[in-house]
């Protein structure tokens, strides 16, 4: 829900809610001392909510942490009560000549009363707020419903494409052998690239030594390009049959063909995928390219972001720096 609309309702309510409850002392003819009091506590009320609502909740609710919880909470009554004394007996008596308690009221007695006074909307923000929480989640969820539901539909549309695809690039290889090994041996790579990216596996995840084949191959397949100018330094280290999501390192690797320097010897693009225990480091880097780029679009950082965040919530890292002359990524991966 954008901020403007939920803005929006909230004044409509407040409006309503104190139209309704001025109307009544209107009605009843109430003094302006009561009138007055009601007015302060209204006020303080209203601040006491909005602390709740827009600081303790958000920040201490959602990711449990009790203590602190608890400490926004006391946080909360402490301004109700210190804004309750500020404004009804302090101000209240300098102004208009009254104020709301007693004289001879004990401390004691001040504190416990405004806890009972100071509850209840501490209570109702946090059921605005897990209201306006539980429908926000019921938004997402029904936009990542549309979401799958739309990308099965795509998915279903592209199958006979890649699958005519790869079988016409066999036929082709086929045809390719007696003239020359080189064109052959491109297309046997490119049908390998195609292979690899047809086959599914029910939760998505591939071994990790396949996706290193893949990237050789797709490394392979430029070198074929663009050799003897053709500088890539690839290295793996503990590299086994952990398993990752498919598909997932690749954006990385063309991004820095994209964007890279192929041809310089003296800055060759590297790149480290390295495994230890659970923990897979995968390191790109590349000198940027001044020459002008075409714009074809791949899969592009924001949908890389995407992916990781569903795939891996919390289970990753993904760092990018630019200092002008070149651009390193480095993703992070807890592979359990």
């Amino acid at each position: 829900m954008k901020k403007v609309k939920v803005i929006s309702i909230h004044i409509l309510c407040w409006v309503i809610f104190i139209g309704y409850r001025y109307s009544g002392y209107i009605l009843k003819g109430v003094s302006f001392t009561d009138a007055a009091f009601d007015f302060s506590m209204m006020l303080i009320q209203i601040v006491q909510f909005y602390i709740c609502y827009l600081w303790v909740y958000p920040r201490f609710l959602k990711r449990a942490k009790i203590p602190q919880l608890i400490g926004g909470i006391i946080f909360a009554l402490a301004a109700f009560i210190f804004l309750r004394y500020l404004i009804e007996e302090v101000l209240y008596l300098k102004w208009f000549g009254f104020h709301n308690y007693f004289d001879g009221t004990t401390i004691s007695y001040y504190i416990t009363d405004n806890i009972y006074y100071g509850i209840s909307y501490i209570v109702i923000a946090a059921a605005v707020y897990g209201v306006e929480q539980n429908f926000k989640t019921e938004i997402a969820n029904r936009k990542l419903k549309d979401e799958v539901v739309k990308s099965e539909l795509a998915f279903l549309k592209s199958q006979i494409n890649p699958h005519f695809l790869y079988n016409t690039l066999n036929y082709v290889y086929s045809l390719a052998i007696p003239v020359s090994d080189q064109l052959a041996n491109a297309v046997l790579k490119l049908s390998d690239l195609m292979r690899y990216t047809l086959n599914e596996s029910p939760d998505g995840k591939v071994i990790l030594s396949k996706e290193v084949e893949y990237l050789q191959s797709y490394i392979e397949l430029f070198k074929m390009r663009f050799e003897p100018h053709f500088y890539v330094d690839f290295t793996t280290e503990g590299v086994a049959e952990q398993k990752i999501a498919a598909l997932v390192l690749i954006p990385f690797v063309e991004n820095a063909f994209k964007h890279g320097v192929i041809n310089d010897e003296k800055y060759p693009i590297r790149i480290k995928l390295r495994v230890v225990g659970n923990r897979l480091s995968f390191e790109v880097s590349n000198k940027i390219s001044r020459a002008q780029k075409d714009h074809a679009s791949g899969v592009g950082l924001v949908n890389i972001h995407r992916r990781l965040d569903l795939i891996y919530p919390d289970q990753h890292e993904l760092l990018i720096s630019n200092n002008g002359n070149t651009y390193k990524t480095t993703l992070v991966l807890n592979i359990n």
